[in-house]
């Protein structure tokens, strides 16, 4: 053993570190050996040593003996979990972006992914935001934050742990400034266009940069046309199509605060002439417009997950099939139909039956142009599937 032999260790069932060895992270409560070693025992967010059946190390991570995925794995070789490791594995990842992406706004840090589980890290140029979603990782927050602000030397840092998944970890919800002062909203710059972000109180991290390479491809599609942009939150989708060339566009979101912010972003990229936010259900303004005889060239539904939990998948695939039906009511003869879904348990071949379910009820037909899938800096682990879950399609609806 290389790392801390300090760590307490976890041992597993017999054959439980199979999925392990072939690249997993994480090790469920029914894997443990309970016998050998007490999930009691341990404290949440506990660094450990974990071991297969026969006493082999497998490496070294954390533990949250209160959850269903009760540890995870962080480093095959051993080492100790402190700022060390943290901050090669944040250079690691830093020299991916910066291969990326000539400015930086992106993703930093996509958890399982770059090697650092329950970690995420969004870069708005000069600003860090950072979300532990985990007990190990709150643990070693303080190592992370100095990691961060050794490698990236940031003029300000925030912690933003609101995140859902910090309520099934047993965590607290808070947002904090813990370096520097932010005095105005972050800026996310898109192929020139910037976003204002509200860091603090805005979804996820403030930005969805996970959609950047799919908004990047609307350029052919949306030069010269009426474009439509449902669950817009911020009008990352729809600014960037009037960048593009559209002759007009809406947005449109539930959410008042969302559709300040998408007033606030037209303004300031000088788009007045071009792009309208609207607060309105998505389902209800398409419905309107559908009486209204409204139509657009293209239509971007990009909703949050309508399947969090497998028992929601019913429901929910049902809800991006309405969605999508009711798009292609509002779009011209021959038009293009993006949709999109950030839900893990919707596969993506269900999404297209969806999208193909709906056309067909109307007597339409569907091509499929282009699919959709995240950003690179939201890189996908090839062990853990959970990673891979951004999906979504670029369609031409036409009559049949």
């Amino acid at each position: 053993m290389t790392g801390d032999s300090d760590y307490p260790h976890l041992i597993l069932r017999r054959g439980e570190e199979r999925r392990l060895r072939g690249g997993h992270l994480w090790v469920f409560s029914n894997e443990v050996d309970v016998a050998k070693t007490p999930l009691t025992a341990f404290k949440p967010g506990e660094k450990i040593w974990i071991v297969d059946h026969a006493g082999k190390p497998l490496g070294t991570g954390y533990i949250n003996p209160n959850t269903l995925i009760c540890a995870r794995l962080v480093d095959r070789a051993g080492h100790a979990l402190d700022h060390s490791l943290i901050s090669h594995r944040l250079g690691v990842a830093l020299a991916l972006r910066e291969r990326l992406y000539a400015e930086p706004y992106y993703r930093l840090l996509f958890g399982e992914s770059d090697g650092l589980p329950g970690l995420t890290v969004d870069r708005f140029g000069d600003i860090i935001v950072a979300q532990a979603t985990t007990a190990g990782m709150e643990a070693l927050r303080e190592e992370a934050s100095e990691a961060l602000l050794q490698v990236l030397d940031p003029r300000v840092l925030v912690w933003k742990n609101d995140s859902s998944a910090r309520a099934m970890e047993g965590l607290p919800d808070s947002v904090e400034v813990v370096h520097g002062a932010l005095d105005a909203p972050a800026i996310a710059r898109e192929g020139g266009v910037d976003f204002a972000c509200d860091l603090i109180n805005g979804q996820k991290t403030g930005w969805f940069y996970d959609q950047r390479g799919n908004r990047d491809r609307l350029a052919p599609y949306v030069h010269g046309k009426r474009v439509l942009d449902v669950f817009s939150y911020l009008g990352g989708w729809g600014l960037r199509a009037a960048a593009f060339g559209a002759s007009a566009v809406d947005c449109v979101d539930v959410s008042g605060r969302a559709v300040a912010g998408i007033r606030d972003n037209i303004a300031l990229n000088g788009m007045m002439d071009r792009v309208q936010a609207h607060a309105a259900d998505a389902f209800d303004f398409l419905k309107a417009a559908r009486a209204e005889r409204r139509r657009w060239d293209v239509v971007i539904l990009d909703p949050p997950a309508f399947v969090k939990r497998k028992k929601d998948f019913k429901e929910g695939a049902l809800a991006y099939r309405r969605i999508a039906e009711a798009a292609m009511q509002v779009l011209e003869r021959d038009g293009i139909l993006i949709e999109c879904s950030c839900s893990h348990h919707m596969p993506r071949e269900v999404l297209l039956d969806g999208i193909q379910l709906g056309a067909r009820h109307l007597d339409r037909f569907v091509q499929v142009l282009e699919p959709l899938s995240q950003s690179p800096d939201h890189p996908v682990h090839p062990a853990i599937p959970e990673t891979n879950y951004l999906k979504g399609f670029i369609t031409r609806v036409l009559p049949a």
